[in-house]
């Protein structure tokens, strides 16, 4: 953790971008949540994708879907994209994003976070929000191969890029340009809170079945490394990661893996330019525990008045109304 406050942070939000503006009949975080979901579930990647394995060290190889623009790697900037809470490459907003930041002329580079999509067969392992060291390394592979990267995640992948640029600050490659965090949970505690409210039943019980699916599928494949039936029972997400991601991921209590795998306290060490995009209506994620924290100058906050979470439904050049998905590329690239 930092151990002490950047003089230069700042704690007001910046303003509200222009031009998000959806029908009156969209408005509300629960409703652009779940249209957000169904109008881009459908969505295909019909791009050329190349699988690119990337050794993370200590025996873990993640999966990116590599997308390249014709001619030489070096003659175009590329874009890695990452998921959240039981995502993966195919999630619906990682390829409304890629198709839309192929169509700006970048390279797109889809990553599975450990374990996640086709990933699942190269590492067996769990993977959390405090495994900013994959997202390192997927950086570095690409980084190697081109002038310019930047990164949006989205989510719970929104956190981990965060945790990337404040954590590992001195480690990240010159060629980092810029990251984008959308919904990002920067304080994991508040939002594990806010999925234990009523009015989330159906969020939280849409979690669970993922995560306990894909559990049941390590434990089969690797019962040697995970012991069957430990999701059984777990009846939210805080409990499941107190059975299942704190143990496996090294932490004594979920509590201790939310306190060290929030991005919020790192937020005035980050000094690359980052937009941080999220919804006042998020009904996962507090405004609260989005606002409160310092920024570096860097850092740009943008708080939506509707939006829910990863929703942003409304008026867009990218497939499925995600108004996001713009923003993002607005703001990248008016970064060198």
């Amino acid at each position: 953790m930092p151990t002490a406050p950047d003089p230069a942070a700042r704690k007001e939000v910046s303003p509200r971008p222009a031009g998000f503006s959806p029908p009156a009949w969209l408005v509300g975080g629960h409703r652009q949540t779940v249209l957000g979901h169904w109008l881009r579930h459908l969505a295909r990647f019909p791009l050329p994708v190349v699988d690119l394995p990337v050794d993370a060290g200590e025996g873990v190889r993640l999966l990116l879907r590599a997308s390249w623009q014709p001619g030489p790697h070096q003659q175009r900037p590329a874009l890695v994209i990452v998921h959240g809470l039981g995502g993966s490459d195919a999630s619906s907003y990682a390829v409304s994003m890629g198709r839309h930041a192929w169509a700006h002329g970048w390279h797109v580079l889809r990553m599975n976070m450990r374990g996640c999509g086709g990933g699942e067969a190269l590492c067996p392992l769990l993977y959390n929000a405090g495994l900013d060291s994959d997202l390192l390394a997927v950086v570095d592979e690409v980084a190697r191969r081109v002038r310019r990267v930047a990164v949006v995640g989205f989510s719970l992948g929104a956190n981990l890029a965060l945790l990337m640029l404040g954590r590992r600050q001195g480690a990240l490659p010159p060629q980092l340009g810029a990251v984008a965090a959308v919904s990002p949970p920067v304080d994991l505690a508040a939002c594990a809170d806010a999925l234990e409210a009523p009015a989330n039943r159906a969020y939280q019980y849409r979690f669970l079945l993922m995560l306990g699916d894909a559990y049941r599928r390590r434990s089969r494949a690797r019962p040697d490394l995970f012991a069957p039936g430990r999701e059984r029972g777990a009846r939210t997400v805080r409990e499941y990661d107190e059975r299942i991601t704190a143990p496996y991921g090294g932490y004594e209590s979920a509590a201790q893996y939310y306190e060290r795998s929030s991005a919020g306290p790192w937020l005035g060490a980050i000094d690359r330019p980052t937009l941080l995009l999220a919804a006042q209506d998020d009904p996962l994620i507090p405004a609260s525990s989005v606002e409160r924290w310092s920024l570096a100058p860097s850092v740009r906050r943008e708080m939506t008045a509707t939006g829910g979470h990863v929703g942003f439904v409304g008026p867009s050049r990218a497939p499925g109304w995600f108004w996001a998905a713009e923003r993002v590329m607005e703001f990248l690239e008016d970064r060198p």
